[in-house]
This record gives structure tokens, C-alpha cells and sequence, in this order.
């Protein structure tokens, strides 16, 4: 059916259909992005897809540790940073990850088990406005990339003259190679999670060898003996603790927000065991990936006399065209899969499944309404009161961290790690809540899986008379509860 350019103006013509779903009481619950995954679609095999394509794509993107070097590190004290935070993101994105093998369901259907059917909305919406500023923020970084090329290409371009106000802190180039990114990313956002491990793949193939040529390139430029190695810490006594303690923190947040949602990746891998390599593969590749930014960095600070921790800034320097143009390309891919890896496939989750339940979760609950994860009135108080006591002393320093003349003494620190203070916080106030005060109606004497009531003989090789069968199904609740002789 042909639609008129004014029927696309009309809300009724984005409105989604209600699909039937394989849980949920009510198709409003549910969808088929929101069920379980089914057999024929877990076809990630994470050693090679996600565990090396996936993470080295994303750990070439960042440039958390040659800003280290900005705020007074030198890489002595950064690198140990790096190692010891992507050491302990590790853990947390394998634990959710086994959730999302095991358990099959994602992240926005994971939260109503801790936070209750309907408090569940906040964690989700929390995640989509984070992931929205991100995407802001990696957007701006792809225009960047794409100003590059095109001054590789048309060196006069950084001579155009500019028609938008300086207040605006853009250029009418910029704004232009803003537009010229989006045009270039948007059909990327179109792209399912199974089908988008391909740019991971290309990604991880070019990204790290281009990171490689540029830490070529700044050990012939400036040796390591007068560059990297010989720079020091600018700062000394508390201020480098802080300011070590800071960087850990910012390594930290960085990458352990894919701990929220990684399993809106790993329920489509072939196996519970498939995802395991992370455990190795993300320390190694952050801390590689890490090294090659301070040392890229180090030799910016002896020859342009400034720490330019962004690959881009350091690329704008450059009188090589083509070195500065694949660099820049090399970076672009990086920049679309991280936004649509981290940002846009994403709309915070904590481990209760491990902590609390064990890892006994019943799966079709999460998709009632009424069931068992509704605590009280949709709202797990537990999760609430958590909330408020560990984010209310961080305030203070958000404050001062937007205006600086407020004076709201040492407290402001607690924000600089916040990170880190909000996750053992958390941890520890939501552990005795549920000791305490145990929300007796959520606990299970055995785990309630997708696969439970999916027929053993489907497999990823089902033909499309088998996809059809499963996608009918309709199993109610009640009916898997039933089986397995727990209560509602």
C-alpha cells in the first residue's frame, strides 16, 4: 500500500500494530522484541561476534585515558587506572550477560523483577535519557569525523565562511557535517541486534589497526624515552589521590553502563557458555586500546605543547591528507556502532538475580501484570528507598559541578566517585532491605526458563514451519506455573 507524504504526517500512520506475545497477560506488556528470545534467532557465537569484534570496536573508541593525562596522571598512575576499572567492569557485564543467556528476556523486562512491574518504567526511562545524551554527544563526535574527512579531501573547507551566531558553539561547517553524519547513521538505526554484529565485526578489523598506525607513528615522532616515559604527574598528596580516584571512577562509569543492558545482546547468543571470553577479552582490550592513548597523547603534549586526549584534535594537526583521512573514517565506524550498540538499541539494572533470587527467576511473571513481581502496587519499596539514600548524597557536588561558586565543602567529592559510591551503596542498603524485609511472594525453588515451555526439538536450524509453530504459541502463565507447582 502506497502512503500519501500527508497520511506520514498523521499519528494514526506511526502507530504500531499490538503483536501477540508468548507471555504477557495482555499483547500491551509485550512484543516480539520484548519476548524471550526464541530459538531460531540465537545465532551469536560470542567468541568471534561480540567477545573480539564487539569489544575491541568499542575500546578503540574511547579517550577516558588520555584525558587521565589531562587532569595531572601521568600514564604511571592512569594505566594502573585502566587495568584495575576494566578488570572490574568485567565482572558485572559478565554476570547480566549469563542473565541474558539463561534467562533470554531484555533488560526492560529484566528491571520489573527487582524494581516491580510498574516502578520498573524508571530504570527504563533512566537508561533512555542517558543513552540520548550519549548519543548526542557520540553524534557530534561522528560530525567531527566527517569534518575531518572532508578537510582531508577539501583542505579549504576549514576557511568556509561561518553564518551561525558564536553563541550557538557550532559553525555552519560543523552544522553541516552534523547533518551529514545523521544521513549516514540513520539507516544503521534500522538494523536488528542480529544483523548489526556485521559493522562489529568490520569494525573490530579496521579500528585497532588504525589505532596501531597512530602509536606507530607517535613512537617515530617522539621516542617513549623522551615522550610517554618521561612525562610525570603534574599533581601530589590528596589532589593525586583524587584525581586517581576520579579517573577510576570515570573508567568505571564509562563502560559498566553496558553492564544495564548487555543482556539485550547476550540472549541471542548460541549458548550460556558463548560469552564467557568477555571475562578476558574486555580487560585486555581496554587496557591495549588505553595504552595506545596515552602514548598518542603523550607525544600531542611534546609536539603541539597541549594534552589533546581527542584522537580528532590531535588528526586536525596532521599535514598527512591521507593519514588524516583514513583515521578520521576509521574513527566514523567506531562512532556509529558504539551509538548504536550503547545509545540507540538501548532505551539501571542492578544483579539482584544473582544476589537475591540466585538466579532463580520465574520469566513468564515478568510479563503479568498482577504476578509475582509486582510487589506492592507495581513498586519494590526496597528498590525505591535504595534509590533515594544513595543518590541524595551525591547532590551536593552535582551542584557545585555545575556551579562552581557554590561552596558544599568535602561532600563533593562523593560525586567526582560516583560511581563507585552509588554502586556499593546500593549493594549494601538493597542487601539488608531484602534481608530484612525479603519479598517472600518473588522467591522460586527453581528458575522458570523460556526454554521451559519452548519444544526441546527447535533449534536455530528450524525450518520455517517450525518458526511459525513457536511464534503462534500462546502459553499462558498459568499454565507454566502449573507445570512446575509454583504459586502465583
Amino acid at each position: 500500500m502506497t502512503i500519501s507524504p500527508i497520511q506520514w504526517l498523521k499519528l494514526s500512520t506511526w502507530e504500531l500494530e499490538l503483536e501477540n506475545t508468548a507471555f504477557a497477560t495482555d499483547n500491551r506488556w509485550s512484543n516480539r522484541d520484548m519476548d524471550p528470545t526464541p530459538l531460531h534467532l540465537r545465532t551469536w557465537r560470542y567468541a568471534l561476534s561480540l567477545a573480539v569484534s564487539y569489544w575491541f570496536s568499542d575500546a578503540s573508541n574511547i579517550a577516558v585515558a588520555s584525558s587521565m593525562l589531562a587532569i595531572g596522571l601521568s600514564w604511571r598512575q592512569a594505566l594502573p587506572a585502566i587495568v584495575v576499572a576494566y578488570c572490574i567492569t568485567a565482572v558485572p557485564i559478565l554476570l547480566t550477560g549469563t542473565i541474558g543467556t539463561r534467562l533470554r528476556v531484555p533488560f526492560s523486562v529484566l528491571s520489573r523483577s527487582s524494581f516491580g512491574f510498574w516502578f520498573s518504567y524508571f530504570p527504563v526511562i533512566t537508561r533512555g535519557i542517558i543513552a540520548m545524551s550519549w548519543f548526542g554527544i557520540q553524534t557530534y563526535n561522528g560530525s567531527e569525523c566527517i569534518y575531518q574527512m572532508l578537510k582531508a579531501i577539501w583542505p579549504s573547507i576549514a576557511h568556509v565562511p561561518n553564518h551561525i551566531p558564536a553563541s550557538s558553539n557550532t559553525t555552519s561547517v560543523g552544522m553541516m557535517c552534523y547533518i551529514l553524519y545523521w544521513l549516514l547513521q540513520f539507516p544503521f538505526m534500522l538494523l536488528s541486534p542480529q544483523k548489526i554484529r556485521y559493522l562489529f565485526m568490520v569494525k573490530g578489523v579496521i579500528v585497532p589497526f588504525a589505532w596501531l598506525a597512530m602509536v606507530i607513528w607517535a613512537f617515530i615522532k617522539v621516542p617513549p624515552s623522551v615522550g610517554l616515559f618521561a612525562q610525570h604527574a603534574t599533581v601530589q598528596g590528596s589532589d593525586l589521590s583524587w584525581a586517581w580516584l576520579t579517573a577510576l571512577n570515570s573508567a568505571l562509569s564509562l563502560y559498566c553502563g553496558y553492564a544495564v543492558n548487555i543482556a539485550d545482546f547476550t540472549r541471542y547468543a548460541t549458548h550460556e557458555r558463548a560469552q564467557y571470553s568477555q571475562a578476558i577479552i574486555i580487560p585486555v582490550a581496554f587496557t591495549l586500546c588505553s595504552f595506545a592513548g596515552l602514548a598518542v597523547t603523550s607525544a600531542g603534549i611534546v609536539l603541539y605543547g597541549s594534552a589533546l586526549w581527542d584522537p580528532l584534535q590531535l588528526i586536525d594537526q596532521w599535514d598527512n591528507r591521507a593519514a588524516a583521512f583514513f583515521a578520521s573514517f576509521a574513527f566514523l565506524l567506531t562512532t556509529i556502532g558504539t551509538n548504536i550498540s550503547a545509545n540507540a538499541l538501548v532505551a539501571a539494572n542492578d544483579l539482584t538475580y544473582w544476589l537475591i533470587h540466585r538466579g532463580r527467576i520465574d520469566v513468564p511473571a515478568m510479563y503479568q501484570v498482577y504476578g509475582r513481581y509486582r510487589y506492592t502496587f507495581g513498586v519494590n519499596w526496597r528498590a525505591l528507598v535504595t534509590l533515594v539514600i544513595c543518590i541524595a548524597p551525591a547532590m551536593p557536588g552535582l551542584v557545585h559541578s555545575i556551579n562552581p561558586s557554590i561552596n558544599v565543602g568535602g561532600i563533593h567529592n562523593l560525586f567526582a566517585i560516583g560511581w563507585i559510591f552509588g554502586f556499593w551503596s546500593a549493594f549494601i542498603v538493597y542487601s539488608v532491605l531484602s534481608t530484612l524485609f525479603p519479598a517472600r511472594g518473588t522467591y522460586v525453588e527453581k528458575a522458570v526458563l523460556p526454554d521451559d515451555v519452548i519444544p526441546p526439538s527447535a533449534s536455530c536450524d528450524s525450518t520455517d514451519e517450525d518458526v511459525e509453530k513457536l511464534d503462534k504459541g500462546n502459553v499462558t502463565p498459568e499454565t507454566v506455573s502449573g507445570l512446575h507447582g509454583f504459586h502465583k
